[in-house]
């Protein structure tokens, strides 16, 4: 088929050529389709940090939310990834089918190099069920948000997903005495990677608050390592054990 004939559901092309992989993916994008490509490629990230993939194959997905996931023939996860919210586009260069996915808070892009496209294809998937997510951080927050006092009595919740430099605070808050609470989520035992989270929410809130705002900064999880617990008492933040569920 090509890019021009009746749209059936699901799209797909074998083994195209750079110029009309780019045309299709163009399509797909545009009219909010999933999309996905198997092929040669080299993956390129610039943002928070860098990264480089030599040419492997691999295999692409672009959601319709704005999400770019990069996956290997090993694993669960993917070896790179863009979050909801990004923007996708497609073009040809050096005779490569280029995707790229960016965002700009913060900067991120994520390029993708097809050497090679193997297969190409677009749906117009429809789900319209919800999920009930059991046991997972979504849980945890719900937990706290029908009942505050799990945080602590007089704790009021302000915000959840509040945008800040260093990324969404789980929840934004205050004590009983006014005070600017910040609560980070995690459903499982953490280490000391969770408390650095947590210092840097606090540390990007503190820039943005006034000078004299006092923040408190909270950790949530069902425990954590005794190295993340020295951590957070020399930073002055707490810890409050919860599990996701009532048990």
């Amino acid at each position: 088929m090509t890019v021009d004939e009746p749209n059936p559901t699901p799209r797909t092309l074998a083994d195209p050529s750079a110029t009309t992989a780019a045309a299709f993916v163009t399509d797909a994008v545009d009219r909010g389709a999933l999309v996905t490509c198997f092929g040669r490629c080299a993956v390129e990230y610039e943002g928070r940090a860098a990264s480089k993939l030599a040419p492997g194959d691999r295999h692409v997905m672009l959601k319709p939310d704005g999400t770019a996931l990069v996956h290997t023939d090993e694993g669960q996860k993917p070896v790179n990834w863009q979050p909801p919210g990004c923007e996708h586009d497609a073009r040809v260069g050096d005779d490569a089918l280029v995707i790229e996915s960016t965002r700009t808070s913060p900067d991120e892009r994520l390029v993708v190099s097809f050497f090679d496209v193997a297969l190409v294809a677009a749906f117009d998937p429809t789900d319209d069920e919800s999920i009930e997510l059991v046991g997972t951080e979504a849980d945890l927050k719900q937990r706290i948000l029908a009942d505050p006092a799990l945080l602590e009595p007089g704790f009021t919740p302000l915000a959840t997903e509040r945008d800040t430099p260093a990324g969404a605070v789980d929840i934004y808050g205050e004590d009983d005495e006014g005070r600017t609470v910040v609560v980070e989520l995690k459903r499982r035992r953490v280490g000391p990677d969770a408390v650095g989270q947590l210092h840097r929410y606090v540390e990007a809130l503190e820039r943005n608050l006034h000078t004299d705002a006092e923040l408190r900064g909270i950790l949530v999880a069902p425990s954590v390592t005794e190295r993340a617990k020295a951590i957070l008492t020399e930073e002055g933040f707490e810890f409050v054990p919860l599990t996701p569920r009532e048990e």
